[in-house]
């Protein structure tokens, strides 16, 4: 169902005139029901994979759940001794654990099933937002078992949270603990929080249709099928295209389905903090796809950067070379392990591999090389507080970002280093007017002056947020003539863009 369709806007108004009159006192039985109708429309055949995953993590938490419930009442029995005690601990731990990898397992071996057989299927798609849906399972399968919180006895509400319609399209990995109050609880109509949920979803709009849509076909004629002729130059110009065209493309979705959901009052997990104003590698994962990142922080990077072994290592390392050796090199080889895991998540191919890698490498070399930067930056008398040293990490860091977008944009791996290779010996800036112009044709001069505004409107934002501002509220305080300029300015635009980009497709990360 596409977001910017008559049939989901039908959708989204039936949902909200019955959520708030006929299911006011049970919200969220509407809710349930109009999510499973928006999954069903995405092909009732994925409602098979969402029940595998929904009811195998409901009935694991459950079990969890009891055995943990046991274990505590034979704790405070004192007729049982600390030894016999201690047996009963482990073998409850043992079947807690088997319960949870055996789930663990079925899911994501599901997951992996689809995602990376699927091309040898002719016309077979993946189940729209399976990873979101799952990995949300999975977070909140593993919190019960490290008893964060109890497990949800009602599986319909169960399910809610599973199925909740926004979070299906491109997330975000909403939480357990952040949800339930919210999708559970009772909400009255607010103005003031629709005129803002709307204005949200105008913003992605307008991300989405005069950005990253109306960009996708130039990226794809320079980078698709790149030569030992294709001048650095241009290659350069293309993956600045797409980390604009990326950036507009999943922000905007995802502010549009943080709209809709705040349309029923319900906030969901952020996900993108001004990624571009990074001052490093490090920064620019914690605010780029932040929930991902925060589910791999807590699900994978800690429990293998303290296991045993890395604990060991790191002792290891401290005794034998130094103190920020041993600090650093077990969260290193997490942070690798993170970000490759991260890379096969997009894809199977090579070229998401080696993006993943190179994440994971320049962030882990980063943090082992902290010291040795400090002293060159103590030695060239660099003012590390100044305006111009910050300035210098902004436009250092998305250099080093857009050096792995060659990696995520350029699907075959050999392509991608012939790009490389291009950008760095054949630059050829002399040639970039006379390659680009046939491809600068293609759509006429009024696209590109859309494309241009949108993202002056998007960088203007992205910089009120970054001085810790709120747009929004700042709008609100301007003159109603302006506003209302600027809200149909924007409607113009994103009706105006239908015209020259009316095949490029759903969401980026829509099948991930």
């Amino acid at each position: 169902m596409n977001l910017f369709s008559a049939a989901f806007i039908i959708f989204i108004i039936a949902l909200l005139v019955l959520y708030y009159t006929i299911f006011r006192k049970k919200q969220w039985v509407c809710l349930l029901l109009f999510s499973i109708a928006f999954y069903a429309y995405s092909g009732i055949s994925n409602l098979i994979f969402m029940a595998v995953t929904g009811v195998s993590v409901f009935m694991g938490g459950i079990w969890l759940m009891r055995f943990s419930d046991q274990y505590h009442k034979i704790r405070k029995d004192k007729s049982i001794d600390r030894a016999r005690r201690k047996e009963i601990k482990a073998a409850f731990d043992k079947k807690r654990r088997m319960i949870l990898w055996t789930i663990i397992v079925i899911n994501f071996g599901m997951l992996a099933v689809l995602k990376y057989l699927h091309p040898f299927f002719e016309g077979f798609l993946i189940p729209l937002g399976i990873s979101f849906y799952m990995f949300i399972s999975i977070g909140y399968l593993v919190d019960i078992y490290f008893e964060k919180y109890e497990a949800e006895k009602n599986p319909f509400r169960f399910l809610l949270f599973v199925s909740f319609f926004p979070q299906l399209i491109q997330g975000p990995i909403n939480r357990y603990d952040q949800m339930k109050e919210q999708l559970y609880g009772r909400h009255t109509l607010d103005w003031y929080r629709c005129k803002r949920a709307l204005i949200l979803i105008l913003f992605g709009l307008l991300k989405k249709y005069t950005i990253a849509n109306l960009l996708v076909h130039e990226i794809a004629n320079i980078l698709d099928a790149p030569t030992e002729k294709t001048p650095g130059s241009a290659i350069v110009f293309a993956i600045l295209l797409y980390s604009a065209q990326q950036y507009a493309d999943f922000s905007g979705g995802i502010d549009i389905v943080m709209g809709v959901a705040e349309l029923f009052g319900i906030k969901m997990m952020p996900n993108f903090r001004q990624p571009y104003f990074s001052v490093s590698l490090g920064d620019f994962w914690r605010r780029w796809h932040i929930s991902l990142g925060a589910w791999m922080r807590d699900y994978v990077f800690y429990p293998f950067a303290l296991t045993s072994p890395m604990q060991k290592f790191g002792k290891w390392a401290k005794k034998h070379l130094n103190v920020h050796f041993g600090r650093v090199l077990p969260a290193s080889i997490a942070n690798i392990l993170v970000f490759f895991l991260v890379g096969i998540w997009h894809g199977s191919q090579w070229h998401f591999i080696f993006w993943g890698l190179y994440n994971g490498i320049v962030i882990a070399v980063s943090d082992i090389c902290a010291p040795l930067f400090a002293k060159i930056t103590e030695r060239l008398h660099i003012n590390v507080k100044s305006k111009a040293f910050y300035l210098f990490r902004i436009i250092r860091t998305f250099i080093i970002v857009n050096i792995g977008w060659y990696f995520d944009r350029i699907y075959d791996i050999r392509d991608c280093f012939l790009c490389m290779k291009n950008t760095i010996f054949n630059f050829q800036m002399s040639q970039l007017d006379e390659f680009l112009g046939p491809i600068l044709k293609i759509m006429p001069t009024k696209a590109y002056v859309i494309v241009t505004v949108a993202l002056c409107i998007v960088f203007a934002d992205s910089v009120i947020k970054e001085r810790g501002k709120d747009a929004i509220t700042l709008l609100d305080n301007r003159p109603l003539v302006l506003r209302w300029l600027l809200y149909f300015g924007m409607i113009f635009m994103i009706l105006e863009s239908f015209n020259f980009a009316v095949d490029a497709g759903g969401f980026m990360y829509a099948n991930y």
